[in-house]
């Protein structure tokens, strides 16, 4: 007895676990919600359980949605056309309200071979329009999220075509032209669903539903100008337009006793029905295509981003409009073309002059512009895309601007402060001269000109032209006195070494005059300042610079390890020298003795 338990409770735990994992695990024969109406009925959301169903679908897609009015037999068609019973597949409703909320799918795509491809088929099931409790709006995105996932749209009609159904056809209309047929030779972005006109009557007599359509489709006239008529009529004539994306059939009703359809086999059945069943499945098999995104097909978890942003779109605006799914769609594309565009104005070496970021500015510009052209949703309502774009780069620009305007700013400033410094150590020169003040002066004018670029240059050239007339005034003001104390200072300084160490008698007296001029002059005209007037001064400062300053010599810099060498040859050959003429004296000499001649010994 307690082995028995012990096998029923076993038992039981497998098949609760089988039960809770096989609604994913086991999606056969199953159909599940993949987008539910939220609390308010207004807007729709994604449900998880049937988006993991067709994310573990791998091969290419294609979608059969069924959408029309609420009541309308959708849900007994798609179990039609999946050749299942209403126990077995979509739930059909017998009451009023509708059965269907939101979109549902089958969980076992039908695979068919579409030009050498394995294609999984989905059936979708969506809810009808004008149910009651629901609005315009919630309607609306129903009709418009259909349109844009399936690769073929049944609409579902009831014996014929009212004038709602064609204005209700706008959105579609509005897809196919933005987004199919674009430019020959090139994929196309995206291609909105083929348009089956699927109209189920209870005669086949009279007018064939290909005609019912093309009159349907017929411009109305409008002599009093009325807006709305307007629409209608360009919907009419895009309709038209798109020949080969429409196609009709006709469906007689299966039985008089509708409530009791999902109780009956095909042969209980209109015999003409099951028949045109059977042509309606070879027709759809036919013209159904996988769903192409960007020319690529989408497999399940393409799908089912494709389906979150579509939702996305549909859910931002009150009413959905092909302008709002645009934008969402290009997106993406907008945000890679504005890497494109800052990844080629980063390689750019910042500072550079105005018209040089203006011209990179406007290449990298059109670069972008170029890639979202080739690569962008729509034609029409993309305007507001490539208006975007535009206004993001424009953004972006400004930014390359100030960090331009910055990099420009400090470069010149460490220019600016390279040369003040450099000003400053000319002041202050050992030996001054005018020569490399002068060479020290144009090689900060002239690097500052060339290296300072970008939008401050304008700003720090004036800086620098008031820095630099303002560093040469001070200069020559000191320069005269600076030079007279040297003067005077070298000329004592030549008295010297003419007198005691070259023992040179010239270079004494020229040090001498010098001397006397100097200070003869300024006694005598009582101030130094007159003295640089005078053609004998110009003459002297004429020598003086170019003993002091060439692009050979810089004595400035020179001076102190020149005197140190001469100092130390001096020295040594001094010692040298002495040591010379001690040696002979220190040599021995023979003694002379009476009657040898007193000769010193030769070497």
């Amino acid at each position: 007895m307690g082995f028995s338990s012990q096998i029923f409770l076993v038992s039981i735990f497998f098949c609760l676990f089988a039960s809770g994992s096989s609604s994913i695990e086991n999606f056969r024969q199953a159909r599940f919600p993949i987008v539910e109406p939220d609390v308010s009925h207004t807007k729709l959301r994604l449900a998880k359980e049937g988006l993991e169903v067709i994310e573990r679908i791998t091969t290419p897609i294609a979608a059969i949605a069924v959408i029309g009015p609420y009541r309308s037999g959708k849900s007994f068609l798609l179990n039609q056309l999946l050749s299942l019973s209403c126990y077995e597949g979509f739930g059909v409703g017998h009451m009023r309200d509708t059965k269907t909320k939101g979109i549902w799918v089958w969980g076992t795509p039908l695979e068919l071979d579409k030009d050498g491809v394995k294609t999984s088929v989905l059936y979708l099931d969506t809810e009808g329009f004008e149910s009651v409790g629901t609005s315009n709006v919630y309607g609306d995105r129903i009709f418009a999220l259909a349109t844009i996932m399936s690769s073929l749209l049944i609409y579902n009609l009831p014996e014929t075509i009212r004038e709602a159904d064609i204005s209700r056809l706008s959105f579609a209309v509005e897809l196919a032209e933005e987004f199919y047929g674009r430019v020959k030779g090139q994929d196309i972005a995206f291609e909105p669903a083929k348009l089956l006109w699927l109209i189920q009557r209870d005669f086949l007599q009279g007018k064939s539903v290909q005609q019912m359509v093309d009159e349907a489709l017929q411009r109305v006239p409008n002599k009093d100008g009325d807006k709305n008529i307007d629409r209608v009529n360009q919907i009419r004539e895009s309709l038209a337009i798109m020949g080969d994306n429409n196609t009709t059939f006709s469906l007689p009703q299966p039985h008089l006793q509708r409530t009791k359809l999902c109780d009956m086999k095909d042969d209980e059945l209109d015999p003409t029905y099951v028949e045109n069943r059977e042509k309606l499945k070879e027709l759809v098999a036919s013209i159904i295509r996988p769903k192409i995104l960007q020319g690529v097909p989408l497999n399940g978890k393409q799908f089912v981003s494709f389906l979150e942003q579509t939702l996305e779109a549909l859910n931002k605006g009150e009413i959905p409009s092909t302008g709002s799914l645009v934008e969402v769609f290009n997106k993406g594309i907008l945000e890679r073309c504005l890497k494109l565009y800052d990844h080629r104005m980063e390689e750019l070496g910042l500072p550079l002059p105005e018209h040089s970021l203006g011209r990179a500015h406007d290449e990298s510009k059109n670069e972008a512009i170029k890639v979202f052209d080739e690569q962008h949703f729509g034609r029409y309502h993309a305007k507001q895309s490539v208006d975007k774009l535009d206004e993001e780069i424009d953004k972006e620009y400004k930014k390359f601007i100030f960090a331009n305007e910055y990099q420009s700013s400090k470069l010149c400033e460490a220019l600016y402060t390279k040369c003040e410094d450099k000003m400053d150590q000319l002041q202050v020169l050992r030996l001054p001269s005018m020569a490399k003040f002068n060479a020290g002066f144009l090689q900060c004018n002239q690097s500052f000109e060339v290296e300072c670029i970008g939008p401050s240059k304008a700003k720090y050239e004036q800086r620098m032209m008031k820095m630099l007339s303002k560093a040469r005034s001070l200069f020559i003001k000191e320069y005269n006195n600076r030079l007279f104390n040297w003067l005077v200072v070298f000329s004592l300084v030549m008295v010297v070494v003419g007198r005691f160490v070259v023992k040179l008698i010239f270079l004494e007296s020229v040090a001498w005059i010098l001397f006397i001029f100097l200070e003869a002059y300024t006694r005598m005209f009582w101030s130094a300042e007159s003295l640089y007037y005078n053609p004998v001064w110009h003459f002297i400062v004429a020598i003086w610079e170019a003993i002091v300053y060439s692009p050979f010599l810089d004595l400035d810099r020179w001076a102190v390890p020149i005197v140190v060498i001469l100092a130390i040859f001096l020295l040594y050959r001094r010692c040298y020298g002495r040591s010379k003429h001690g040696t002979r004296l220190l040599l021995p000499l023979y003694k002379h003795r009476k009657g040898v001649s007193n000769r010193p010994r030769s070497d």
